[in-house]
């Protein structure tokens, strides 16, 4: 049996001074042989799962090698993203190939998004007792 990870929500500030309370991950990324430590939005309503642009460059990604062009919707749709697939590991558990819209916004926080995280990982969420967790998909 696959075991399960808890993590807590993370309180954030919004733009008007509120605490919000954000599922966030902590996930490593890697792609030939670089590795980033990041946090990334667990965010259930997402279709896809965003890279920052920053964050790919970080990894050794370069912008013009990338031919696959993805549309992106909601607030996203004004940025140009390409696809990307890199591997990503959560606590202990080992890499696991995951497909990104890297965006050219310098905005845009890390997205763990349906495609593919959710198809990797089963998450649940626990918002009333302020934690989810995330076992890997058998």
């Amino acid at each position: 049996m696959a075991e399960r990870t808890r993590f807590p929500y993370t309180s954030l500030r919004n733009s008007l001074g509120q605490i919000t309370w954000r599922p966030l991950l902590p996930i490593t990324l890697h792609r030939n042989g670089q590795s980033r430590e990041a946090w990334g939005l667990v965010d259930s309503g997402a279709d896809v799962s965003v890279l920052p642009y920053q964050l790919g460059l970080a990894l050794g990604a370069r912008w013009d090698d990338q031919s696959r062009d993805i549309v992106l919707s909601g607030n996203l749709a004004n940025y140009e993203a390409k696809g990307i697939v890199l591997e990503g590991s959560i606590s202990n558990t080992s890499r696991a190939r995951l497909a990104f819209a890297w965006t050219r916004s310098e905005t845009v926080p890390l997205i763990l998004g349906q495609a593919n995280f959710f198809m990797t990982y089963e998450v649940c969420f626990f918002r009333s007792r302020n934690y989810f967790e995330v076992v890997a998909s058998a």
